[in-house]
């Protein structure tokens, strides 16, 4: 059986047709057509205001790809960049407490999660997965439901960090039922491929990978989903920020200069497309000596709270670097779960009450951010 062709995938989509406005191919719809070993991604472009009413297209494209000899898998997502369709500007909502959000700012909103916020850095080895594991973690020991999504396609930490091994299942064929471990959901494409396959993917098949994750997953109802992002301001962050409405944005850093310089490009990518920044955390802050108990500023200390007092933001919590915290979230068993007692739990548990605060009560969780293509 040979292997399957774009020109195939473009032929199939041909007898897709958008009601009476044509065909999908035809109409200069489809875009991004990506296939490896048997697996098909490709996006739909699409007037941002029909998105919502157009996911039975979506499926109809989807299904009519699958049906292709040698086709294994098939991922398609609506998306709004569609060159001479662009949609006027909304009307700004009333400010106040009480202002409704408009029908664009709930665009993209998944069904029974309340909140979604993404834990970001600007640079990789700063501790963001740890810091996202033991968040939601911390969020689900105050008594919140949680789950947790790992958005970092290229290199996933949640299958290990979470101790979670084995393929997610589903009971009708399309939508995945979440891992679950220490109380929280997981999802994270380290489920569904081996932990030393490379990802090898473009720009449009990470998006529609993203995109199922978020949308073809049984969630259920969550207080906050966390949103583990990859490092940097790539297509993953600009991804989430366009198709769900994230009520925040926490940053993390390391005390010192490089990192900071990097924290504060993923801060200002995250205001520029409108989602609001929570704001900072300081990661390997200070180093206790568990003998001596002498504490060393191995990076430095407070660079990450000066920052933010500079960038009129607010400064979270600052997070020691333990021997502790790092052999539990490698061993699968992460601080907050191991020992729910102890002091780095307690500081965890503190930075999840304060990040619960603002998003769980703030503005940013009654109208959620919507994005504007001028």
């Amino acid at each position: 059986m040979g292997a399957i062709t774009e020109d195939a995938i473009l032929a199939a989509l041909r007898t897709v047709r958008d009601g009476e406005r044509g065909d999908l191919v035809g109409l200069g719809m489809i875009s991004g057509v990506q296939t490896k070993d048997g697996h098909v991604a490709f996006a739909i472009e699409v007037d941002p205001a029909r998105g919502p009413a157009l996911e039975p297209l979506r499926r109809s494209a989807e299904k009519t790809v699958e049906a292709l000899p040698g086709v294994l898998s098939v991922s398609a997502v609506l998306t709004a960049h569609r060159a001479g369709s662009r949609p006027a500007p909304a009307p700004a909502a009333k400010a106040g407490p009480r202002a409704a959000a408009s029908p664009a700012a709930n665009r993209g909103a998944i069904p029974g999660v309340a909140a979604i916020v993404a834990v970001a850095s600007g640079k990789g080895g700063v501790g963001k997965s740890t810091t996202a594991v033991n968040l939601a973690l911390g969020l689900a020991a105050n008594g919140l439901k949680v789950g947790i999504l790992d958005a970092d396609i290229y290199g996933p930490s949640m299958p290990r960090m979470t101790g979670i091994s084995g393929r997610p299942t589903s009971h009708d064929g399309r939508i995945l039922e979440p891992m679950e471990r220490h109380g929280v959901k997981v999802m994270s494409i380290g489920f569904l491929v081996p932990e030393d396959t490379p990802m090898i993917w473009r720009g449009p098949m990470v998006m529609s990978a993203l995109q199922q994750m978020l949308r073809d997953v049984n969630w259920g109802t969550l207080d906050v989903l966390v949103v583990d992002m990859p490092p940097g301001t790539g297509d993953a962050q600009l991804t989430m920020a366009q198709q769900v409405p994230l009520a925040g944005a926490v940053i993390v850093s390391t005390p010192q200069d490089i990192a900071l310089l990097d924290a504060r490009k993923g801060l200002n990518m995250f205001r520029k497309v409108d989602v609001p920044v929570l704001g900072i955390v300081e990661n390997m802050s200070y180093f206790c000596c568990p003998n001596c108990g002498h504490r060393a500023e191995i990076f430095g200390h407070g660079g990450a709270r000066r920052e933010a007092e500079k960038l009129g933001t607010e400064f979270l919590a600052e997070i020691p670097l333990d021997i502790a915290i790092r052999e539990t979230s490698d061993g699968g068993h992460p601080i907050v779960a191991a020992e729910p007692d102890g002091p780095h739990a307690k500081v965890y548990r503190a930075l999840a009450a304060r990040v619960w605060e603002l998003v769980g009560t703030g503005e940013a969780r009654r109208a959620p951010p919507r994005i504007v293509v001028q």
